[in-house]
């Protein structure tokens, strides 16, 4: 598992709408938090992604930027999109590579059963490309207010 203040693994892929973002793309320009959660449109990660939707604006006063990551397809993605009027970017990962470098595919239990799934976590990644915050096992309500409070810390 990652911890705070070592290089963010870096990544690219597809957007919701079919086009590739990298972490490279943000590097000496804005923060990202970038958050994984198990699968659109279910009821904790609509909470969180309606909650940073609702927040997006002073996210973007803070220089930074939302990603969420999920391994469901681009269709999956804009159909939540468009479902929630969502205005936080959306990764597919599809094949798993950025959950595997994140260290949030990990095998969880319900009733007791066991398999293999995302558990919900946040990086908040500053400028520089360095891990400044790194929770895993998120509840999703009320985090995206705690993220903006820690990227306002980031203030330059």
């Amino acid at each position: 598992m990652l911890e705070v203040n070592q290089p963010a693994p870096g990544f690219a892929a597809l957007n919701a709408a079919g086009q590739t973002l990298s972490l490279a793309d943000f590097r000496g320009r804005q923060a990202v938090v970038l958050y994984f959660y198990p699968r659109d449109d279910t009821p904790g990660c609509t909470i969180e992604a309606n909650q940073f939707t609702a927040l997006a604006d002073e996210f973007a006063a803070a220089d930074a930027v939302v990603i969420g990551v999920s391994r469901d397809s681009c269709e999956s993605h804009r159909a939540f999109v468009d479902k929630f009027g969502l205005k936080v970017e959306l990764l597919a990962d599809t094949g798993g590579k950025l959950c595997e470098a994140y260290g949030v595919w990990q095998e969880k239990e319900k009733d007791g059963v066991k398999k293999m799934g995302i558990v919900r976590s946040t990086f908040v990644i500053d400028r520089d490309g360095r891990l400044v915050h790194v929770e895993y096992g998120v509840s999703p309500e009320g985090h995206a207010q705690a993220m903006l409070e820690k990227v306002q810390t980031l203030q330059p």
